[in-house]
């Protein structure tokens, strides 16, 4: 193999491989442009559900909201649930675990974070609250016999503390979580969320996504441009070397046609002489 031939081999490589680089950064751009286009639908039809909320969108179908009402009702539904459990719980202890002839200091009673009209209130003296509630009971447990009676000092058997601790996480799970889930069931947490990503993080993703497909863009058209400048600079430089063997070759064989003419002429005088002298002595 020559070496045009090795040269030949690596510009058609390079040229190969430069087309696939073009190609493989046309369709970056494209998966780009596609990702910006959907990053910017997105961010107006969440503004768009914000800011109005009555009107019907297509958001409406992915996230079905009720209506205030109803969000109120529940979570007025929630706060009485728990209010009614701690009181339960709180009046057991106090006509049951208090009074009964049994052994040990009176059980603290669970605070009860709402007034009878579902408004908050403050915790009285003595109380115990959600977050201490389980573990301070423990110290009220005693053991039981067979017959599930205390054998120990204590107010409340194993068995009720266990029933206790359940309602304490109930009652808990329904004063902490309520409002949360209200604002789910009325959508009033996604708006909020949407207007935050709307605010904060939907113009840089448009602008970073922009920036990409367009620079992208940019070196597309800028390596396929090169690809073409070298093609057409590769097949001159291919022109001028066959051009330059040619005229190489061509001066070699006029050189030896040249010497061969003049090897017959010297041949040809030397038979004229020699024919002469034949002649001269006959």
């Amino acid at each position: 193999m020559t070496v045009l031939n090795v040269l030949h081999f690596v510009n058609c490589s390079l040229v190969i491989l430069g087309w696939i680089l073009v190609a493989g950064t046309f369709i970056l751009c494209g998966v780009f442009l596609l990702l910006h286009n959907v990053v910017a639908d997105t961010c107006v039809a969440m503004d768009e559900w914000v800011q109005h909320p009555t009107a019907k969108t297509f958001m409406d179908d992915i996230l079905p909201c009720v209506d205030n009402a109803i969000a109120h009702e529940t979570l007025v539904q929630s706060k009485q649930v728990s209010f009614h459990l701690i009181n339960l719980v709180d009046n057991f202890l106090a006509n049951f675990s208090n009074r009964n002839n049994q052994s040990g200091p009176l059980v603290p009673l669970l605070c009860n974070p709402f007034d009878s009209d579902l408004t908050d209130k403050d915790c009285a003296p003595g109380e115990v609250g959600f977050h201490n509630a389980t573990e301070a009971w423990k110290s009220y447990v005693c053991q039981v016999s067979s017959a599930g009676t205390c054998t120990t000092p204590g107010r409340m058997t194993p068995q009720l503390y266990s029933h206790m601790a359940s309602a304490v996480n109930v009652s808990y799970g329904l004063y902490r979580y309520g409002p949360f889930l209200t604002e789910l069931q009325d959508c009033t947490f996604m708006r909020r969320t949407f207007t935050d990503i709307n605010t904060w993080y939907c113009p840089d993703l448009r602008r970073y996504t922009q920036w990409i497909y367009v620079g992208l863009v940019i070196v597309s058209a800028a390596v396929m441009l090169s690809l073409i400048f070298w093609v057409i600079y590769a097949g001159e430089r291919r022109h001028r070397v066959y051009t330059k063997q040619f005229m190489i070759g061509g001066g070699d064989h006029n050189r030896r046609l040249d010497q061969w003419r003049s090897k017959e002429f010297y041949v040809g005088v030397s038979l004229s002489k020699i024919k002469f002298k034949k002649f001269k002595i006959f």
